[in-house]
């Protein structure tokens, strides 16, 4: 298809005829700079839906006003969770090191339905960088293409033609899956993290894997059965330390089957399960060996040190900055593919049976 035979991007002029009413009407319904009547707002707005307009064109902006020199950051999930979790925290430390050179400054904002979501069609920025692309943040993704902006996915498969940083989940789980078993286990019970956006803390059916949506956590338990292919697992409904207490609790009642190692997709979610099984009177790693991913510190440990996959949190966040940065320096960007490194800690040994 050529430049003459694409279909023409609606304007603020078209919404306001559609709408009925005056163009700068329609523009402050988009700006928010002044107050416009609730059934007015909402005309527009059904107008905007029909025709596909998205907003204003971040280009005509950048010709008027410059760069806002703001990126946007997608996080998955409840903002006031996002930086319990020490793998966020520097993926973010990264990222601010990324954008440097840019001077940027970073909005975040969650992918859920709402007010949240309807601001990332006029936000006022430069780029977007989305954590994961499960379901939700497609639809965030659709409104950044929408709108023309660059824009960087972590962890998630965006598509055709958007640059990603991307991990090594599944090699990186299955290194840790091939120690356990190497050490003589047989008997062992996985934790994963969320499978979509749900959240639900449950057994791990086939039903439910089939629908699954984060590919993080695919990935990880492909990696883990790749080793363990029978391995019964558990999600969490996030990386908490009070998750992986709660499903430790369910894998360790029962004494007769209980699995003589536990491995977790998050070091967060191995330290709850180490509560659990001194909760027990269990000794780690006499009695129970457990792994985790990540190579975060974590309190509670005590004088133990977790076995695990470490990521590389602050150079996946640096990543991303640099290539949002090349983008907006009208570079072409690309995907990176970085890797983890196993660790041996002192969380697991042979099985004591």
């Amino acid at each position: 298809m050529t430049s003459q035979d694409a279909p023409r991007r609606a304007t603020i002029a078209d919404v306001a005829r559609t709408a009925g009413v005056a163009t700068s009407t329609a523009s402050v319904v988009f700006s928010g700079k002044a107050k416009v009547a609730p059934a007015t707002r909402e005309r527009v707005l059904a107008a905007a839906a029909d025709l596909g307009y998205a907003g204003p064109d971040p280009r005509a902006a950048s010709l008027r006003r410059g760069r806002s020199g703001i990126v946007a950051v997608v996080l998955e999930g409840h903002l006031r969770t996002a930086f319990l979790d020490p793998v966020s925290t520097a993926l973010m430390d990264g990222l601010t090191d990324g954008l440097a050179d840019l001077s940027a400054g970073i909005l975040l904002m969650r992918d859920e339905p709402g007010d949240d979501g309807a601001s990332l069609v006029n936000a006022p920025v430069d780029a977007v960088v989305l954590i994961g692309c499960s379901g939700r943040t497609r639809a965030s993704l659709d409104i950044v293409r929408g709108r023309g902006l660059p824009v960087v996915v972590i962890e998630g498969d965006a598509g055709e033609g958007i640059p990603r940083v991307t991990l090594d989940n599944a090699d990186a789980s299955a290194d840790v899956a091939r120690h356990v078993r190497d050490l003589g286990h047989h008997d062992v019970a996985l934790v994963t993290l969320p499978l979509d956006n749900d959240r639900e803390r449950g057994i791990v059916t086939p039903e439910r894997l089939a629908s699954a949506t984060i590919d993080v956590t695919i990935d990880r338990l492909s990696g883990m059965r790749e080793v363990f292919p029978d391995a019964p697992a558990v999600s969490a409904s996030g990386s908490f330390i009070d998750e992986g207490l709660a499903v430790g609790r369910e894998l360790l009642a029962d004494e007769s089957s209980r699995p003589t190692a536990i491995l977790a997709q998050s070091d967060l979610l191995a330290v709850g399960v180490i509560r659990a099984a001194e909760e027990l009177g269990l000794r780690v790693p006499e009695d129970l060996s457990v792994a985790g991913f990540d190579g975060v510190d974590v309190d509670g440990l005590g004088g133990l040190v977790l076995t695990t996959s470490v990521q590389p949190a602050v150079e996946k966040g640096r990543a991303a900055g640099e290539q949002v940065a090349r983008m907006l320096r009208g570079e072409d960007a690309v995907t990176l593919h970085l890797t983890c490194r196993f660790r041996q800690g002192t969380t697991t040994a042979p099985p004591s049976r």
